[in-house]
C-alpha cells in the first residue's frame, strides 16, 4: 500500500444535538466533517472498478449517520462515532487509519467564534 493512498470527504455537514450544555440538548445546531481514509487503492487504480474501492456515497451516509444518532455531549466521542461508521463500511482489514476532523459550528461559547472543533487519528485496532 502507498502511504499515500486514501480516500478524502469534505464538508459533510449535519444538523444535530449535540452539546454538554442545557441548551445544545434542545436546539439543533450545524455540524461539520472531514474524512480521510487510509488503504490501499492501487487495485481500483488499475481497474476503473467500483467494486475494488469503497463507495464514497456509503461512506458518506455511514457517517452522517453516526452524527445523526444519540446526542453525545462531546466532539471527541463523536469523531470516534464517525471513525468507527467508516472503518464498518471499509472492512477493517483493508484501513490503515481513519483520520476526522469535526467542528461544531456555531459554538455557544459567550463570543463571535466560526467553529471549534476536533481532529482525531485512528487505526481499526484502536477503536
Amino acid at each position: 500500500m502507498s502511504a499515500a493512498d486514501r480516500i478524502e470527504l469534505r464538508g459533510l455537514r449535519v444538523v444535530a444535538t449535540h452539546g454538554a450544555l442545557p441548551a445544545e440538548h434542545l436546539l439543533p445546531q450545524p455540524f461539520e466533517v472531514d474524512l480521510d481514509v487510509e488503504l490501499d487503492l492501487a487495485a481500483a487504480g488499475a481497474s476503473d472498478a467500483l467494486t475494488d474501492t469503497v463507495d464514497y456515497s456509503q461512506l458518506a451516509l455511514a457517517a452522517e449517520a453516526a452524527l445523526a444518532g444519540p446526542r453525545a455531549d462531546l466532539l471527541e466521542h463523536l469523531a470516534v462515532r464517525v471513525a468507527r461508521a467508516a472503518v464498518e463500511v471499509c472492512g477493517p482489514a483493508s484501513v490503515s487509519s481513519v483520520t476526522v476532523a469535526l467542528r461544531k459550528l456555531r459554538p455557544p461559547v459567550g463570543t463571535h467564534l466560526s467553529s471549534a472543533g476536533v481532529r482525531i487519528r485512528r487505526t481499526p485496532e484502536q477503536l
